[in-house]
């Protein structure tokens, strides 16, 4: 069976790509943007940084700066207000993962309506207002997706909504926009792009286009990651993240993420821990609890990233990639849920919900070893 394999249209990557806005507009047959953003954007100068341009360009450009982490229903209905509001031919969004969610929420609901439970996976939504994305983070990989995930303000839920009306039609990658990123930032949205690479690699859906590219994400990433967090300014650490960041995004689109996305989803939604840093905690556990189910597989992920020699059994080579995975974890000083700020109470009432939530979302479904309700309570009761 044919893989099929959705990109965005434009792709600019490297230093000043941010700085082609005007020129991907008009590539495009675009002439009125709105910028959706969030307020350390605003407040950082990013978001004039890319409008100046614009209005010299006679280009006007509407602004919705108020995005929040991991982005809810409440606050993507707003800026759906400012877009109606408007008569704007396309969505540019400028920010991190959930800056560049909302905006992918925003331009499906501008043209179909309705609300946002309507999209959530199965359902497929296949057209949308034209999205830019300029991502500020080197994490998520939503500048090259089709995915978008937003939390029901009154349920709490994680929605998974999926379709190519999602995908951006541009993207530019730029790693300047994150060498003013903090420690925590830069080691959790690191973590969450080796998270993409691996899951995509090991998902039952992956192909030999993704396979490429997942590998070379993880390698890079395993590489460069303790770098960029401890040495901010590192122009050539930066780059490879976000180059890395880009083809995890491309792998995972085309071939699925897996059990570790599944279960950091209510994490996310249910306590409030950004999304790559939920990745982080599961990471390692996940991993271990998975790896039997596809040793060929996982041990070529070892290899490749340099944890493993060639000559290394796969048993063995799975044991190193645990071993450097807890390591990783624990040199980039990833938080449990207890040192988070989590209660033992809480997290522990909420087993039974997380865990249908996980099922729900699919993901699980993806992973090499597939798992019930009760082994992912079993999981998160380790995780703890």
């Amino acid at each position: 069976m044919a893989s099929i394999i959705n990109l965005p249209r434009i792709l600019r990557v490297g230093a000043g790509a941010s700085a082609e806005l005007v020129t991907t507009l008009t590539e495009l047959g675009l002439s009125r943007p709105l910028l959706v953003t969030d307020p350390f954007m605003r407040e950082c100068g990013y978001s004039d940084r890319i409008q100046s341009p614009l209005s010299e360009a006679g280009i006007a450009c509407g602004l919705f700066g108020d995005c929040v982490p991991d982005p809810t229903t409440e606050s993507v209905y707003a800026a759906l207000e400012v877009c109606r509001a408007g008569e704007y031919d396309c969505v540019v969004a400028l920010g991190g993962g959930s800056s560049l969610d909302t905006a992918k929420a925003v331009a499906v609901l501008a043209v179909h309506g309705g609300v946002m439970r309507d999209y959530k996976v199965p359902h497929q939504v296949n057209s949308g207002l034209p999205v830019i994305a300029i991502p500020t983070t080197a994490g998520t990989g939503s500048e090259a997706t089709r995915v978008a995930v937003i939390t029901d303000t009154q349920t709490q839920e994680k929605m998974l909504c999926m379709g190519l009306g999602m995908m951006p039609v541009a993207a530019l990658v730029d790693f300047e926009l994150t060498l003013s990123m903090p420690y925590r930032l830069t080691a959790d949205t690191g973590i969450d792009s080796f998270c993409h690479a691996m899951e995509a690699f090991v998902s039952r859906k992956s192909n030999p286009f993704t396979d490429s590219v997942a590998l070379t994400a993880m390698r890079t990433i395993y590489q460069n990651i303790q770098t960029a967090c401890a040495e901010p300014d590192n122009r050539q650490a930066r780059e490879a993240m976000m180059l890395a960041a880009t083809q995890g995004g491309i792998a995972f689109a085309n071939a699925s993420v897996t059990l570790i996305h599944g279960m950091s989803r209510p994490i996310g939604a249910l306590f409030h821990v950004p999304h790559g840093l939920s990745n982080a905690m599961l990471l390692p556990e996940v991993t271990a609890w998975s790896v039997g189910a596809a040793a060929q597989r996982y041990a070529e992920c070892a290899r490749y990233i340099g944890v493993a020699e060639a000559s290394n059994a796969d048993a063995l080579a799975c044991e190193k990639l645990v071993d450097a995975l807890r390591a990783l974890t624990r040199n980039l000083q990833v938080p449990g849920p207890a040192t988070w700020g989590i209660t033992e109470r809480d997290w522990f009432d909420s087993l039974t919900l997380m865990a249908t939530q996980a099922l729900d979302s699919g993901s699980p479904a993806n992973n090499p070893r597939i798992p019930d309700t009760g082994e992912i309570i079993s999981l998160y009761e380790r995780i703890w």
